[in-house]
């Protein structure tokens, strides 16, 4: 592949002049990451067993064979920890945007069609929840149709936007040649979405978080408590909120059925959202809705500087 040059100016202090919709100072993104059944596993024809992101910090690929217990730590998570994430969202009349894996989306109807009752985005995280570093070109691009094709079969409509996670070094350009996505959340370089030109047309990231991220339950110096959450989740909304009385910013969220499902990790996330809700200059949106925003407020410029 092509050099791909890095981008370390970004927008240099200079950030667009705008307010999000309703005047609000910050637009804040829940994103909840559906890999339930998608994850490394025999049965799925995997040579080993899942070791990412669960209750077992540091547990070792079993090859060849099944780990009885990371399976039920992800089964945890569709059995009982979605449907308290989705319950609390309905109860607030909160959207979400879900980072869906199409291979868990075919194990589980039942959260698909609440997903869709409830009018939350489905954006595809993949076909397959692996890493895809020395995954080949082709191999990844036909992964990415299948998992298209998987979604509009199921959900009646194909993704508009697109995060593997675990990127290879051809995900972006596949995701921009593909031709059919709004957005693109493989990326964590800033606080504003941007304008990409990875190949000749102009593509949109939106980028995501790691640090707002339920995903240090499960990771060393991370949370332990769900204090831990959510001061961490109010200490970042109150920085970017002041900076958005000047210039907007953009919150994003990090959530995972299996983990923050958890009744003791729960309540981190309820108080945040009970803090949030008492400011009304705040835009709570789905992913998509903040690519449609950001297309018809800044639609791309040759001479944009903010590009990579």
């Amino acid at each position: 592949m092509g050099k791909i040059e890095r981008d370390f100016i970004g927008y240099s202090n200079n950030y667009p002049k705008f307010r999000w919709p309703n005047n609000s100072k910050i637009a804040i993104q829940f994103v909840l990451n559906y890999e339930e059944g998608a994850e490394n596993c025999v049965l799925n024809g995997d040579q080993d067993s899942e070791s990412f992101l669960s209750e077992i910090i540091g547990a070792l690929p079993y090859k060849d064979a099944r780990h009885m217990s990371m399976e039920s730590i992800y089964e945890y998570g569709s059995r009982a920890g979605v449907w308290r994430l989705l319950n609390l969202f309905k109860n607030y009349e909160l959207p979400i945007t879900v980072f869906a894996v199409a291979n868990a989306l075919k194990t589980n109807q039942k959260f698909c069609d609440q997903i869709l009752k409830d009018n939350h985005e489905i954006c595809s995280h993949g076909l397959k929840w692996i890493n895809y570093h020395g995954v080949s070109e082709d191999i990844e691009r036909s992964h990415m149709q299948e998992a298209i094709e998987i979604q509009k079969s199921i959900c009646g409509y194909r993704p508009l936007g697109w995060y593997t996670g675990r990127t290879s070094e051809n995900t972006r350009k596949l995701v921009a040649e593909e031709g059919g996505f709004l957005y693109d959340s493989d990326d964590y370089s800033d606080d504003l979405p941007f304008w990409s030109k990875i190949i000749n047309k102009p593509h949109l990231i939106i980028p995501y978080t790691l640090d707002a991220n339920d995903m240090r339950f499960a990771t060393n110096q991370g949370f332990n408590t769900s204090d831990h959450f959510y001061n961490y989740l109010v200490d970042s909304f109150n920085t970017l909120y002041e900076e958005g009385k000047t210039s907007p910013k953009m919150m994003s969220i990090g959530l995972h059925c299996r983990l923050i499902g958890r009744p003791g990790r729960f309540q981190g996330l309820k108080k945040f959202i009970d803090y949030i809700l008492g400011f009304d200059d705040i835009w709570i949106a789905k992913r998509v809705d903040i690519a449609k925003f950001w297309i018809n407020s800044f639609p791309y410029k040759l001479d944009f500087k903010n590009e990579k």
